[in-house]
């Protein structure tokens, strides 16, 4: 069983006792809380949209040793303990980008369905074109985990995931980043290697 830091066990403590999420299905629990305890933001409360159903697909696969892919290497980097494939800073990324007029995280993540393939977990923490190039691609995926941060095209590409009807983790506001992303995932990856599947009471 991991040992749990001091520091994050009182930062817990202090999230529940602003907070009670004990209403919220386990999974959702502990997406939300990891995503509030990484980022110091309740807002996240009301903005993710969490599926349960599709964030236990997630668990299931991780626990099956499911593909995980990247949009970008801030996100990758914050992934603790489970490899990633993360294409955004290789050279073929860049000249797809330019022979295919995509951005080089869209050019990254077309490249990545090959090694990939279908059942793979797609974690999106950057850029709206990220995510929309694996809704385009057609992927069959277990989980997506779109939160893409900004102003432009970041919530349009959210509402669209949602619509989608895809299994996915997402919010509706624009924000979001590389630390949400990965919080969501290393939230279900803890789950997944725990003995029981459920959030810390």
């Amino acid at each position: 069983m991991t040992e749990v830091n001091p520091i994050e066990e009182e930062s817990y403590r202090i999230l529940r006792s602003r907070a009670d999420l004990s209403a919220l299905p386990p999974l959702t629990r502990a997406v939300t809380e990891r995503i509030v305890y990484s980022t110091a933001d309740f807002e996240y409360i009301t903005d993710l949209v969490c599926d349960e159903a599709a964030l236990a697909a997630g668990v299931d696969a991780l626990r099956r040793g499911a593909r995980v892919v990247a949009d970008a290497g801030m996100v990758a980097a914050g992934i603790t303990g489970y490899p990633v494939i993360c294409k955004v800073g290789d050279s073929l990324s860049q000249r797809l980008s330019r022979t295919a007029n995509l951005t080089v995280s869209a050019a990254a993540i077309r490249l990545a369905f090959g090694e990939a393939g279908p059942g793979a977990i797609w974690v999106v923490g950057c850029a709206p074109t990220a995510l929309e190039e694996v809704m385009r691609r057609e992927v069959q995926p277990a989980l997506v985990i779109g939160v893409p941060v900004g102003f432009v095209g970041a919530a349009a590409s959210k509402q669209a995931l949602r619509a989608s009807r895809l299994p996915a983790l997402s919010n509706v506001s624009e924000k979001g980043g590389s630390a949400v992303a990965a919080a969501a995932f290393n939230a279900l990856f803890r789950i997944a290697t725990a003995d029981q599947p459920a959030a810390r009471a």
